[in-house]
């Protein structure tokens, strides 16, 4: 059995003449008026500068992480005692790089050690550390593993905070 033929009008007599509006085109979302051109411009200048300054910041300051680098490995040396020359060694290259050489290679002894207590707000290096790294180019002393911890820290701390050579 077949279903009854339909009638030449079925359904809702109402919508008979229903004509389904078309949507308008979406909205681009990319800007319509100069101005934001203009602003989207200013935006990306003033990034590209920070950008600049930040990549010359971090360049400039790769001798900070070289020295820590190199101080975390003395830290790291197995045996327990800790050459203090190495590591007055390695504070004078990085105040080398940092500063002048006319101001920083004459230095020695006492005198040394008071130039790297200026460099920073607060001084890093107690007296005793400072009497160490005083007499560790003549005496070329060993120091146990604790003292030795504690200057690399006091070290650390140096190469960290010292004053940016331009404030000078």
């Amino acid at each position: 059995m077949s279903a009854p033929p339909l009638p030449g009008s079925f359904g809702n007599y109402a919508l008979g003449d229903f004509v389904e509006l078309v949507a308008p085109a979406d909205v681009s979302w990319w800007p319509q008026t100069a101005g934001w051109w203009w602003l989207g411009a200013l935006l990306a200048g003033f990034a590209a500068c920070r950008g600049w300054r930040y990549l010359r910041l971090w360049y400039r300051n790769r001798y900070r992480r070289e020295a820590a680098a190199r101080l975390q490995r003395l830290a790291d040396a197995p045996g327990g005692e800790i050459p203090v020359a190495d590591i007055n060694r390695l504070l004078k290259l990085a105040a080398l790089v940092a500063y002048s050489r006319e101001r920083v290679a004459r230095l020695s002894g006492e005198e040394w050690v008071e130039f790297l207590n200026r460099q920073c707000a607060a001084p890093p290096f107690s007296p005793e550390q400072g009497r160490l790294l005083a007499l560790a180019t003549y005496t070329g002393g060993m120091i146990g593993s604790d003292n030795g911890r504690q200057l690399i820290a006091a070290s650390l701390a140096w190469v960290h905070e010292h004053g940016n050579p331009a404030d000078d």
